[in-house]
């Protein structure tokens, strides 16, 4: 069994920043790639930042230059910096990880429960 938990969401004035987590436990063998992505009221679900085990990393233009993906590979953990802030960045953010778990051939998509972002005066 594979959990995905986010953390660091909450209320934000525009200009700011938080911090999300993306902590993953259970039977890992191997995360090959982490992301986050984020969910609008009334939008489709949106890629806002990937990072690959290799640490190669790609971003949506909206975020380009103010958030900051990274992983912890030993500790299967995963974080979003996120600086300066938008309304528009308000959303779900949910973490998504490809990895394989023990004992199991391949690769699986797994997904967090997401953890809401708020930006507002």
């Amino acid at each position: 069994q594979v959990q995905l938990v986010e953390s660091g969401g909450g209320l934000v004035q525009p200009g700011g920043s938080l911090r999300l987590s993306c902590a993953a436990s259970g039977s890992i063998f191997s995360i090959y790639a982490m992301g986050w992505y984020r969910q609008a009221p009334g939008k489709q679900r949106e890629l806002v930042a990937h990072i690959t085990i290799g640490g190669s990393t790609k971003y949506a233009d909206s975020v380009k230059g103010r958030f900051t993906i990274s992983r912890d590979n030993a500790k299967n953990t995963g974080h979003l910096q996120m600086n300066s802030l938008k309304p528009e960045d308000t959303a779900v953010y949910y973490c998504n990880a490809d990895l394989q778990s023990i004992g199991i051939l391949g690769m699986r998509a797994y997904w967090g429960q997401g953890t809401q972002v708020t930006v507002s005066s």
